[in-house]
């Protein structure tokens, strides 16, 4: 991958989340902007529960019957958007990760400015706390939420085309291959960075488990027993559900985490104890001969710090399923 590409994915400067949530959701931010500048159509401005974030940023609320309620998605518009009316445009989806929100990927990156001049839409959907995109067996429907009824309004409203590609980070690299792999020809293309990709490998349900359980929800509220309902783990498993990627170019990065780290111990354990997931994970794709691209490296660990290095590492892969500008 050309050095550009990743010298220009830069890090913006760390703000908490709530502090992102309050300035998303706080009047008045459409005329601190100037929505008659920004090169967006006044209906993309104007339309019901659309706070507008900055010049091409926009936040919708999309009442959902999945979840039973309105969830967030966060838009970034191509700068084209206002002046080619009659133009569709691809998507790229990016997820976010555990105890983390929608609002990730545009404070802990510089997907807007890296986005200007290419002309696709950004879609960066709630997956709620735990950031599991899935059909939760005592819960909401994020799958369909992600995948049916975000789709349906992009095409609605924002002019989005068929062509998508998918990427996510931890939980949300979970979300990018089993929503390819449980629904094969939705996405060109999927990238996981650090993600958990065999749900059933040694440690793995006792870690998910513990993600659920961190947000105060009910013990196997996630896919049941991880013994008494294996049949479900295993549908909800990117690995068992390897066969359905041919045919999408595919992206893995992970890192040994603490064997090769650097002392920062958290991170690199958790990183560590994924290692052996994504592993499995390729491995099922190698015995299947479908194609993946991939980048195990020494020590790393699970933060954004790796994740956007490996974003402008896969770029190129995306770009060209997208069928814009690497």
């Amino acid at each position: 991958m050309p050095d550009r590409t990743t010298a220009r994915f830069r890090g913006t400067a760390a703000v908490s989340r709530r502090a992102v949530t309050r300035a998303a959701t706080a009047t008045g931010l459409a005329a601190l902007f100037g929505a008659t500048a920004t090169g967006t159509t006044e209906a993309a401005t104007a339309a019901p529960g659309v706070t507008q974030i900055g010049p091409r940023t926009f936040d919708v609320s999309l009442p959902s019957a999945a979840l039973g309620r309105s969830a967030p998605v966060r838009l970034v518009l191509p700068s084209s958007f206002a002046t080619q009316p009659g133009r569709t445009y691809p998507v790229l989806y990016l997820l976010h990760g555990a105890h983390d929100d929608y609002t990730s990927w545009t404070r802990e990156t510089d997907i807007v400015a890296f986005t200007e001049g290419r002309e696709l839409i950004v879609a960066m959907p709630d997956a709620g706390p735990t950031g599991i995109p899935t059909a939760w067996r005592d819960g909401p429907d994020y799958e369909t939420f992600q995948l049916t009824e975000v789709p349906a309004l992009l095409a609605r409203d924002y002019r989005a085309s068929a062509v998508r590609v998918v990427a996510g980070v931890s939980t949300g690299g979970y979300g990018a291959m089993a929503h390819a792999a449980r629904h094969p020809g939705t996405f060109a293309a999927a990238a996981s960075y650090s993600g958990i990709l065999d749900t059933t490998a040694p440690g793995v349900p006792s870690l998910m488990d513990a993600i659920v359980a961190r947000e105060n929800l009910a013990p196997r509220s996630l896919w049941g027993s991880p013994v008494l309902n294996l049949l479900t783990w295993r549908d909800f498993n990117p690995r068992a559900r390897a066969a359905g990627l041919r045919g999408t170019a595919l992206y893995v990065s992970s890192g040994s985490g603490v064997v090769g780290g650097t002392g920062d111990w958290l991170p690199e354990a958790l990183e560590s104890a994924l290692w052996p997931s994504a592993h499995a994970f390729t491995d099922a794709l190698a015995l299947l001969r479908v194609p993946v691209t991939t980048h195990y490296y020494a020590g790393g660990g699970h933060s954004w710090a790796y994740w956007k290095r490996e974003f402008g590492a896969s770029w190129p892969m995306l770009a060209g399923s997208l069928g814009v500008s690497a």
